[in-house]
């Protein structure tokens, strides 16, 4: 039983906008400017995630992805966006609220990736502050967590920025471009969050 659950998975999220940028969910169509920003991603990503499944980037794969959201969505455990330029609608990356705990946790796990092109610019830091706005005030949650390698120092910096503190370290923790590797463990709590922060 899942006591403190909300209603609001009987609907999609709604798009969030920051200045220049929105995150909505993602959709079928998006599936071309999602390969190829992969794609081209691929060496730049490679060292922070697990490894890609031989079909990832076809058509079929992320028709199972879409549905897989949709359903993730509904049952109130994982909300999935991805991040566009205002300006162009350029998809720039995408990120996860992931892992939804009720109950006494009301947490989530954070997960973001970035094309290549795009990345260092600041894009990400705001899309973290709206995606941290939309767990806090619509889906109350308390609690972010997020976890990253530990020579991963953009990642460590994005997190800082945004107001995330460093709660331990954890060995072999998540399977990693092939390797079981220790990570960090960072958390922000509502407490403690401020969307309108500038980046330093």
């Amino acid at each position: 039983m899942a006591f403190f659950r909300l209603p609001i998975a009987s609907e999609d999220p709604p798009a969030m906008r920051g200045t220049g940028l929105h995150l909505r969910i993602p959709r079928a169509e998006d599936f071309e400017a999602w390969a190829a920003l992969r794609e081209a991603s691929r060496d730049f990503l490679k060292p922070w995630e697990p490894i890609w499944p031989a079909d990832d980037l076809t058509r079929a794969a992320f028709r199972r992805r879409i549905k897989r959201y949709a359903r993730e969505i509904e049952e109130d455990s994982a909300y999935p966006f991805f991040l566009f330029r205002e300006a162009d609608g350029a998809l720039l990356g995408g990120l996860t609220l992931g892992m939804v705990r009720r109950g006494v946790s009301q947490a989530t796990t954070l997960g973001y990736w970035m094309g290549q092109r795009h990345a260092g610019k600041g894009y990400m830091t705001a899309a973290v502050r709206l995606a941290a706005s939309y767990a806090f005030e619509t889906l109350r949650l308390r609690r972010i967590e997020a976890a990253c390698v530990p020579y991963n120092a953009p990642s460590m910096r994005l997190l800082e920025r945004v107001g995330f503190q460093r709660e331990g370290y954890a060995r072999q923790y998540l399977c990693i471009d092939g390797a079981w590797q220790d990570h960090l463990l960072y958390a922000l709590l509502r407490s403690d969050f401020s969307a309108d922060t500038p980046s330093p």
